[in-house]
């Protein structure tokens, strides 16, 4: 059944989702299983110890043989080096979305109509050139790069957003991008302003937050450890930190476990404690999102709602400072995290058939059929 392909690599996770035609229509966009069931990889590039070039997280502690945070190093002149060779950022980026693609022709067994990509908000021509020709070398001639903000607005004029302007507080796993969209009079989105980044914000930070406060809880425990047997905990600490701040976006408290040499530790968090520990960085967030609509020219009041994704912003502390700034409605789905695939899907949708068909809602060009 022919389909198109949207692809979001983020700067710590990438995800993708696909649309199926069927006679005239589209169906709604479907997550894309891309490894191990998971709906989303590590957007990290190692090389195997026969040489193999493998997405996801490296089971060896050899950080040469592994390449992370390349698209936010699109554009540097300085190459990357993994395994001992020299890897422009954009190349790396390209090689990611190509795995995916090929990943998804290996299930469909017949490739994309189409296939979007989105990218920060914040990339000039010189990074998308840059991105296009890695692309075009790796045989990927059919991809169509579009901003984030406008991904992240197609998703959610597709399940009900109808307004013309709107906010776009996109918290990324090691950033944040702040930007606005505007529907324009052919009815299609297009970035108003300049978008703002802070490069020393995103989820990983929360992570971190989290893991510092239970160094301190736990440090004589650990002071007590060998070097090794620290090493291993501290290694195991990350992702269970993650864990526990997915938890606090639905319960008002958790433990963060983990297992030390002298037994099994716990440590309670609640959401409280949580939000206090991560609220300044929040706060600075909502901040440079209310001076990018200053900027512009524009006032909160001249939004139709702020849209959010990335995974993080199911934190309920983010709803509430935003809300607290922002008089209009404030808006996320119920995956975050998949936002922008889904919106770089429909957007696919319009790169096969850009006419929209009469009696579609306002705020979406496109007509989805049961699945």
């Amino acid at each position: 059944m022919p389909y198109v392909l949207g692809i979001d690599i983020g700067s710590t996770t990438t995800s993708a989702t696909l649309a199926r035609r069927r006679g005239d229509n589209w169906t709604r966009p479907e997550v894309v299983t891309l490894d191990s069931g998971a709906t989303t990889v590590p957007s990290v590039l190692h090389v195997g110890a026969d040489g193999t070039l493998m997405v996801g997280e490296s089971d060896t502690d050899d950080g040469s043989r592994t390449a992370r945070g390349f698209l936010h190093r699109v554009g540097d002149d300085v190459p990357l080096l993994l395994a001992g060779e020299a890897c422009p950022p954009h190349l790396l980026t390209a090689v990611l979305a190509t795995w995916v693609v090929e990943r998804v022709l290996a299930g469909e067994g017949e490739p994309a109509d189409a296939v979007v990509l989105s990218h920060p908000a914040g990339w000039g021509r010189h990074r998308r050139e840059l991105l296009r020709n890695s692309l075009w070398e790796l045989g990927l001639s059919n991809v169509t790069l579009l901003p984030r903000t406008i991904t992240v607005a197609e998703s959610h004029a597709a399940r009900g957003f109808g307004g013309s302007t709107a906010a776009v507080y996109a918290l990324g796993g090691d950033s944040f991008e702040a930007a606005l969209v505007r529907r324009n009079a052919h009815g299609r989105y297009e970035t108003l302003g300049l978008p703002q980044p802070l490069d020393w914000i995103g989820g990983a930070d929360f992570d971190e937050a989290i893991a510092e406060h239970v160094r301190t809880v736990l440090a004589r425990e650990l002071a007590a450890a060998g070097r090794r047997e620290t090493y291993a905990t501290l290694r195991a600490l990350r992702p269970e930190c993650e864990r526990a701040k997915r938890e606090l976006t639905v319960s008002t408290e958790t433990d963060v476990l983990l297992t030390l040499p002298t037994g099994p530790a716990r440590v309670p968090v609640t959401r409280m404690e949580f939000e206090e520990m991560i609220r300044p960085a929040v706060q600075a967030t909502v901040d440079l999102l209310l001076r990018t609509v200053l900027s512009a020219g524009l006032r909160p009041t001249d939004l139709d709602a702020v849209l959010l994704t990335g995974g993080s912003t199911r934190i309920p502390l983010v709803a509430e400072l935003l809300t607290a700034a922002f008089p209009v409605p404030v808006e996320v789905e119920p995956d975050p995290q998949l936002t922008a695939a889904a919106g770089a899907a429909l957007a696919a949708c319009q790169v096969v058939s850009p006419s929209p068909r009469p009696g579609r809602p306002r705020g979406s060009r496109w007509h989805p059929v049961p699945t």
